[in-house]
């Protein structure tokens, strides 16, 4: 019995960054060299939630060192996040962090002409980038 509890735990210990960092990685990447945008806002957004769920961790693990399930409960919230029926963290950023946004004013007059130019700026920056790589 203690060899399965070995490699229960062993598995459960692998399980976290693989669902947490290396999918996500991944599929980020192959996001970013899609035409579609909106699989780059559901990767986007759950780098966004991941990051406040990775410092609220910080600030809090003296509390949650006392939760003996909080890194089960972490691993279940994530794949929520990461799996593509879901779409949890384009869910959670849309519900929660973009009405908190808007709603402390964060999301100026000038933020739908950012939004819409963001494109643009970051193509003509990897693009000029890319004429200096290729003149030297």
């Amino acid at each position: 019995m203690s060899k399965f509890w070995t490699f229960l735990t062993a598995l459960h210990s692998g399980a976290g960054p693989l669902v947490m960092l290396v999918y996500p990685l991944y599929a980020s990447v192959v996001a970013m060299e899609s035409t579609t945008k909106v699989d780059d806002e559901q990767w986007l957004a759950y780098w966004i939630i991941y990051s406040f769920l990775t410092l609220t961790e910080l600030i809090l693990q003296s509390l949650l060192e006392w939760i003996p399930i909080w890194y089960s409960v972490k691993l279940v919230f994530v794949a929520w996040l990461v799996l593509p029926q879901f779409h949890g963290a384009a869910f959670i950023y849309n519900r929660v962090v973009r009405e908190q946004f808007k709603k402390h004013g964060v999301f100026g007059s000038s933020f739908s002409q950012t939004k819409h130019s963001k494109t643009n700026i970051i193509h003509s920056i990897f693009h000029r980038e890319g004429h200096e790589a290729h003149s030297h």
